[in-house]
């Protein structure tokens, strides 16, 4: 497994332009919140044992990032709990923060690295 250290390495490589990060700031959390969004809608036992994967996968890399991680996916439950949303809002959302994705990209001139990597070794 890669070290928290070689993810940010990697990760910082496709992100030196400053919209980008600035598009990153919004549009990773809210594909992760719509992630959870759209699978709490359908079974709430996938979801929290999506989020304890998440989380151990995270502790394992760093604790203090894993709390930080459980802090953040707390709040997002609760605001999926309380807001008077349907599952496409989520949808929506998830489609949305994929093309501001993108468009940070575009706007960097290097590939998505989620697309690059798809293991997790």
């Amino acid at each position: 497994m890669k070290s928290i250290g070689e993810w940010f390495d990697e990760y910082s490589e496709s992100h030196q332009n400053p919209i980008n990060k600035k598009i990153h700031w919004v549009c990773v959390p809210a594909i992760l919140f719509s992630i959870i969004g759209i699978i709490a809608h359908f079974s709430a036992l996938l979801t929290a044992l999506l989020v304890v994967l998440t989380l151990i996968f995270y502790a394992r890399l760093d604790l203090v990032l894993a709390v930080a991680m459980a802090a953040l996916l707390v709040v997002m439950a609760w605001l999926i709990y309380v807001l008077p949303v349907g599952v496409g809002f989520y949808i929506a959302l998830f489609v949305f923060a994929w093309i501001g994705q993108f468009y940070g990209h575009k706007v960097e001139g290097k590939n998505l690295l989620s697309l690059k990597i798809c293991n997790f070794s």
